[in-house]
């Protein structure tokens, strides 16, 4: 399968320009699946430290280290196999995204082991994400185009979020919403929640409609 990446975040062209730079100067020795590899384990990581924050809310410190580490490999991975020409298309989309599922779900089972998200909010979290990311699979299959970013946020922008959310944790992992005061982590992972949800719905309608356009009776 091949495919057109289609990223219009914010940061993408600023990112596009910095990633480019590292990957040019990263020694040989270093390949994009150690890049891929430590992705996971950056993630996994935050998933650990977030628990860890249950007994020291320092670890949350980690946390924000975990995500820059996770950037690190998650980001440059590709681009260091596009630099040194030594794309494998098939192979680095099917291991990438596997394990930014793999990922995903040690971050969101930290969270859940964590004292700021609800177990219930954390599962549901995932479970948006991993409908966004099947539909996004299966549009990049219909459609040749890998999508990733939605209204200007993308995978950078989400990971600075939540480094910022973490941060803002070592405060106070509460806020107030009118009369009530809730965790932090269970509003904010509600509204995203019901984003990803939102993005869901309109990308299947709109790629459905496409498709019924592309192929009528």
């Amino acid at each position: 399968m091949t495919h057109v990446r289609e990223h219009r975040s914010i940061l993408a062209s600023s990112e596009k320009r910095l990633l480019i730079f590292i990957a040019e100067r990263l020694p040989q020795a270093i390949n994009s699946d150690h890049l891929t590899t430590l992705a996971l384990a950056a993630m996994g990581m935050a998933g650990a430290a977030f628990a860890a924050a249950r007994w020291d809310r320092r670890a949350l410190w980690l946390v924000v280290v975990a995500l820059v580490l996770n950037w690190f490999g998650d980001s440059l991975d590709g681009t260091l196999a596009r630099v040194r020409r030594a794309e494998r298309p098939r192979y680095g989309f099917y291991v990438d995204h596997v394990l930014d599922i793999a990922g995903a779900t040690l971050l969101f089972a930290g969270l859940a082991c964590s004292p700021f998200m609800t177990p219930a909010v954390a599962l549901a979290l995932l479970i948006a994400y991993l409908l966004v990311a099947g539909e996004v699979f299966l549009a990049t299959a219909v459609h040749g185009v890998f999508r990733m970013s939605v209204a200007g946020i993308g995978p950078t922008e989400l990971r600075i979020v939540l480094a910022a959310g973490a941060i803002a944790l070592l405060r106070d992992p509460h806020v107030s919403i009118g009369p009530l005061t809730v965790r932090l982590f269970d509003a904010g992972g509600a509204i995203s929640a019901a984003g990803l949800l939102a993005a869901f719905a309109i990308a299947v309608v709109r790629n459905t409609g496409a498709l019924a356009m592309a192929e009528p009776r």
